[in-house]
């Protein structure tokens, strides 16, 4: 069910009353890397190379990538309700801690998946990972996919998603926006778009590895980076996104958008990443609008590794280190 309020605290009582009221996911068997049958660096790559692989269709690539994530770990020491964001399905997870104030701080967590994949069960964990280390309620949404739905439906479904938060009670200066991938292209795009057409901005934005230019102008042509992220996906997936009738992919690339006025953003990017020198030229973009913008060049993390904080300690680092930003820019921050 939606929660629908616009009374501050009185907003948060009734979203905590029908949410205790609606069902719960069960969470999580233990994290437990040594399950794993191989090296878990090399599955974490080999999981997120058949979701960039260029050589079958989006329904395969969605499919191939999602059997893979369901072998791993569920999240542990957290609650997880489904809620409907006025039409967006999502699930609110939060910290299971009897002290947790539910209802104060929030995040908007985007998914990656080039726009064709990516799901709530595949992004859970990591969801879950910056509700305990930001102590927030973080929203993970499932927003429209591609091939059947195209740019702006993705932005749309973001949008209202933060306004879901705000109609619950949530205030916008206690909303971080976060994604992985396109989710952080997604995130810079609906927060945007947020500004733009309501007034209110998110506390903060951090984007994780995302796309600046679908066309990819500072990518190797076939990619570098140990899961061939390269120019050629980057055009595919634009092309579609886009849709048949865009003149050009430089219409859905954040690069050309105008920053004035936006909010505070953390960029994280893996040194050996192909998206790595795009990024770059976001960044100092940021910096020209008078953003205030940091970006995070990582050491030994590979396209979309955050999502493995359960096996790869550098993931679980820089995880911590996005969720230390996100803390910082809360106006209600935290306990120490």
């Amino acid at each position: 069910m939606a929660l629908r309020s616009k009374t501050g605290l009185a907003g948060r009582a009734m979203a905590c009353l029908l949410l205790a009221s609606s069902p719960m996911i069960g969470t999580a068997r233990a994290d437990n890397p040594s399950a794993t049958k191989s090296d878990p660096r090399s599955r974490a790559k080999e999981i997120i190379t058949r979701l960039v692989d260029d050589k079958t269709d989006f329904r395969d690539r969605r499919q191939r990538f999602e059997e893979a994530m369901r072998a791993t770990p569920e999240p542990t020491r957290v609650q997880i309700r489904q809620v409907d964001a006025d039409g967006v399905e999502g699930e609110l997870i939060w910290p299971a801690r009897l002290h947790h104030p539910l209802g104060k701080r929030a995040i908007l967590f985007l998914h990656g998946g080039g726009f064709y994949g990516g799901s709530m069960r595949s992004h859970r964990n990591i969801a879950a990972s910056f509700a305990k280390a930001s102590s927030a309620d973080v929203l993970l949404i499932e927003y429209r996919l591609l091939p059947q739905y195209r740019f702006p439906s993705q932005v749309e479904d973001a949008v209202t998603a933060f306004r879901w938060l705000l109609e619950s009670g949530y205030e916008a200066a206690n909303i971080v926006v976060i994604g992985d991938s396109v989710g952080g292209t997604l995130a810079l795009q609906m927060s945007l778009r947020q500004i733009a057409k309501n007034g209110e901005k998110p506390a903060a934005v951090i984007a994780i590895s995302p796309v600046a230019d679908f066309e990819g102008a500072a990518v190797p042509a076939h990619g570098e980076d140990e899961v061939s992220v390269g120019r050629e996906w980057l055009q595919q997936v634009g092309k579609e996104y886009a849709g048949k009738g865009s003149p050009s992919l430089q219409t859905v690339s954040p690069i050309n958008s105008d920053y004035s006025g936006f909010p505070p953003i953390l960029l994280q990017i893996g040194d050996k990443e192909a998206l790595r020198g795009d990024v770059q030229r976001l960044f100092e973009k940021l910096k020209a609008a008078n953003v205030d913008a940091r970006l995070d060049v990582l050491p030994g993390l590979f396209h979309e590794a955050s999502l493995f904080p359960f096996w790869l300690d550098q993931a679980r680092r820089s995880n911590q280190h996005a969720a230390e930003f996100a803390m910082a820019h809360f106006a209600d921050k935290p306990p120490q």
